[in-house]
């Protein structure tokens, strides 16, 4: 039998309390992206998995963490956003006992990716796209479990609620570790990249892209996760933060803002170009209250891609509410 270890990748992880180690899913560059993997009582799940590209470096993982292939239990997909779920088809081929955790809207575009597929290259084009994510296969719907608000999952008699929060997208959910006072929270609690830390701690953005951004319903699952007074989240961009209440706020503000220069966009000649105008500002002006150690300047590169995804969100929410 060949040593499967020998063909893979160094991954970057990071150890987490609780059994909880986070997994650079190297999309885009390294720090921008994460997996997790949950360990407990001998078995575990990855919550969410990156791209086709970032498999080797999630079955690098498994090696380092001496996690053989066949304890693998579940996938958790807090959305299918390909970031978070483009690789998972490839990498339930290579985890014989895991199933994929979806939500309902979400489910059936795994099980056949074709739509997600076309929403997707509308959004990248088809040649970033590619680039990107490669060839997204489809995940057997037999090995597929679909959930309901409030439902209950175990690993090993860990306990995870699930809660759905529209907001970023309609088929989003976080899985909620009441035990670790813990949430992994997909993309709904926003963006938050180590580089950007400071002597005050996290500084986080929330993110808007298309096409199902919505700010009350967003707004609304921040709450929600907040009523559950969690010490820690843990976020696919990138990994844990604390001082959840701060950061929670932060958000909450930031898309109330983001809202209002939009809409104030609407009549401008590019309102795109608007858009995007009043957030580098406020994004600069955050960054440099919060006591960024990188430059404005740098700040804004660093965001560069999500000034471009946020943009494109706003002005599709601005054009559904007649903007």
């Amino acid at each position: 039998m060949p040593d499967r270890a020998a063909a893979l990748p160094t991954p970057r992880l990071f150890h987490h309390p609780d059994g909880i180690t986070a997994v650079d899913t190297e999309y885009v560059h390294p720090g921008h992206a994460a997996a997790h993997i949950v360990q407990h009582g001998g078995r575990a799940a990855f919550v969410d998995v990156g791209t086709n590209y970032s498999v080797p470096y999630l079955l690098a993982a498994l090696e380092v963490l001496g996690i053989a292939r066949e304890s693998v239990d579940y996938l958790l997909l807090t959305h299918v956003h390909l970031d978070h779920a483009g690789g998972a088809g490839r990498l339930m081929r290579e985890l014989p006992n895991a199933t994929a955790v979806l939500h309902p809207r979400g489910a059936p575009h795994m099980i056949d990716p074709a739509r997600l597929v076309i929403g997707s290259q509308a959004v990248y084009g088809e040649e970033r796209f590619r680039r990107l994510y490669g060839d997204i296969l489809p995940i057997p719907a037999k090995r597929v479990q679909t959930t309901q608000d409030g439902d209950r999952l175990r690993l090993a008699g860990r306990e995870f609620e699930i809660l759905h929060t529209p907001g970023h997208a309609l088929h989003h959910q976080v899985f909620v570790d009441r035990a670790h006072a813990s949430i992994f929270t997909g993309d709904t609690f926003g963006l938050s990249y180590r580089e950007l830390d400071s002597p005050r701690g996290a500084f986080i953005i929330p993110t808007t892209t298309p096409t199902q951004f919505d700010p009350e319903q967003l707004i609304a699952s921040v709450d929600r996760m907040l009523s559950y007074s969690p010490a820690a989240m843990y976020l696919m961009h990138f990994s844990r933060v604390t001082d959840v209440p701060r950061l929670g706020e932060s958000l909450k503000g930031q898309v109330r803002e983001l809202t209002r220069i939009a809409r104030q966009s609407a009549g401008a000649a590019d309102r795109a170009a608007s858009i995007r105008a009043g957030m580098s500002e406020l994004w600069r002006e955050l960054a440099v209250r919060h006591g960024c150690r990188l430059t404005p300047e740098h700040v804004l590169a660093l965001l560069e891609g999500d000034l471009e995804l946020n943009t494109q969100g706003l002005m599709v929410w601005l054009a559904r509410h007649g903007g």
